[in-house]
């Protein structure tokens, strides 16, 4: 790569991490087959449940150029949900940590825009796309292309810095720079924890997940009545869940970044069982309505929500 090539990718992740991000890599837009004939076959195993949309167009998955025609860098950046704030009550519903504040579709694009905006102003001729788990991008692959991160066994990208709890953002640019060499090494070693804590077993060795097993997918994507099996083993959880991730020895050893737009609502921290038992769909509503679970329909939480209460009391 050139000097100017160089000095562009230095000045985009500088940006980056001034928008917000706390990591940033650049991959080559590159077809990346070896990741789709995995995919494939988790789909003709069937583990992606009810989730079809996964099955349309899975090429575009893993080939950027079929989404942004004319792609030539994958600008890859991460920023830490993991703030310190969390539930409080005794016997309560329990909510994934991504669920913590403000919508983070919104957050991640806004931020990735600026980056864009900043491009836009000082290199000719540039053009570029922010995704943010939209589209048909397969991002978690690009992680690891742009070497920010390794799939750890329970398939969740793993930053040695800050963990795995964090969103991805990608910006597609129609420009070279400077590439990232993708992250080779396998830093979970011998490690199972994930794996053994697993309340449903839904980890499989290859390091995917099957999500007819997962208690994220039943919580948010499933618009059915979740398995009584499930339910049995879903240890509280109302809507995602962090169980693998709370066990992981990358996430108990990194010191915590902390964005304020990632904090959780005090009044929702503070929720006893008895509010989260009466929980009206105006309060819902109210407290959750610019957060990440507002894609979910209010009958479908209030079926999480005593699903998890039962789970509870069957401990």
């Amino acid at each position: 790569m050139s000097k100017k090539e160089a000095s562009l990718a230095q000045t985009i992740k500088e940006k980056a991490l001034e928008a917000g991000f706390d990591i940033c890599g650049i991959a080559r837009a590159r077809s990346l087959s070896e990741e789709e004939a995995v995919f494939k076959e988790w789909l003709a195993a069937g583990m992606n449940d009810k989730m079809a949309y996964l099955k349309r167009d899975p090429g575009k998955r893993f080939n950027p150029k079929l989404v942004f025609p004319g792609a030539k860098s994958i600008v890859v950046a991460g920023i830490s949900y993991n703030s310190g704030n969390r539930q409080t009550g005794k016997d309560i519903p329990v909510l994934s940590r991504y669920t913590h504040g403000t919508d983070y579709h919104e957050v991640v694009t806004e931020k990735l825009g600026k980056v864009l905006a900043f491009l836009e102003e000082i290199v000719p001729g540039v053009h570029g796309k922010v995704f943010c788990d939209t589209g048909f991008l397969h991002e978690k692959s690009w992680v690891r292309e742009a070497g920010i991160g390794w799939q750890g066994r329970n398939s969740v990208m793993i930053n040695r810095e800050i963990g795995s709890f964090f969103f991805i953002g990608i910006l597609m640019l129609n420009i070279e720079a400077d590439y990232d060499l993708p992250e080779t090494k396998d830093l979970c070693g011998s490690c199972r924890l994930c794996i053994d804590a697993c309340p449903t077993a839904a980890i499989n060795e290859n390091r995917t997940i099957d999500a007819r097993k997962c208690i994220s997918n039943l919580t948010i994507e499933n618009r059915g009545p979740i398995p009584e099996e499930i339910v049995r083993k879903m240890q509280g959880r109302v809507y995602g869940c962090d169980i693998c991730q709370e066990v992981c020895p990358w996430n108990l050893r990194i010191k915590t970044p902390t964005h304020p737009e990632f904090t959780i609502n005090p009044e929702i921290a503070s929720m006893t069982r008895e509010e989260w038992v009466s929980l009206t769909e105006e309060k819902f509503i109210r407290l959750f309505g610019n957060t990440s679970l507002n894609r979910i329909r209010f009958t479908d939480f209030r079926r999480n929500i005593d699903d998890a209460l039962r789970s509870l009391d069957k401990q």
